[in-house]
């Protein structure tokens, strides 16, 4: 394994949400879920510093309102659960998702410059919390920017209750 190319060991494979952990969101909520698993696997940068084990597998799960990141190797072997407290990523959960609520109604109802307006938002949002999620999982697994936004869409679909 260790002989392929970065590109193709440093990767996620497979994306599974614990189906326990997440409820049931609005169409508009599971539509962006699934466009950020099919994107973050069309393109990321996930790496394990000091491991030469991809390319990976990760399942997505909360336990008592902590983030659990379960890495696994490409024939779904786990490797190690990465648990991560989410009380750092609270109000970035809370305001992003009142700026989404804003934009899927501005997208139904608002003007086109109101609709960018509230977009630019929630994008800035989206950025500051992947910047959280990239220094939080810092020395334990390493991701782009990009990986991290896409992530931070996974984490915010398993706190939409619907």
């Amino acid at each position: 394994m260790s002989g392929r190319d970065p590109r193709e060991r440093n990767r996620l494979v497979s994306i599974t949400l614990d189906e326990a952990s997440i409820g049931r969101g609005s169409p508009d909520q599971e539509h962006e879920r699934q466009v950020a698993i099919y994107d973050l696997l069309e393109e990321n940068v996930f790496a394990l510093p000091g491991h030469d084990m991809g390319p990976y597998g990760l399942r997505i799960a909360l336990q008592e309102a902590k983030l659990a990141l379960e890495i696994l190797d490409e024939s779904g072997a786990p490797i190690f659960v990465h648990i991560l407290s989410l009380t750092p990523f609270r109000r970035l959960l809370k305001d992003y998702f009142l700026v989404c609520e804003s934009y899927y109604a501005a997208i139904r109802t608002a003007m086109p410059s109101q609709i960018e307006a509230v977009d630019m938002g929630r994008r800035a949002l989206h950025d500051e919390a992947a910047q959280l999620l990239i220094e939080r999982l810092k020395g334990k697994i390493e991701c782009d920017q990009d990986t991290a936004r896409r992530l931070f869409t996974l984490v915010s679909a398993l706190h939409w209750k619907g």
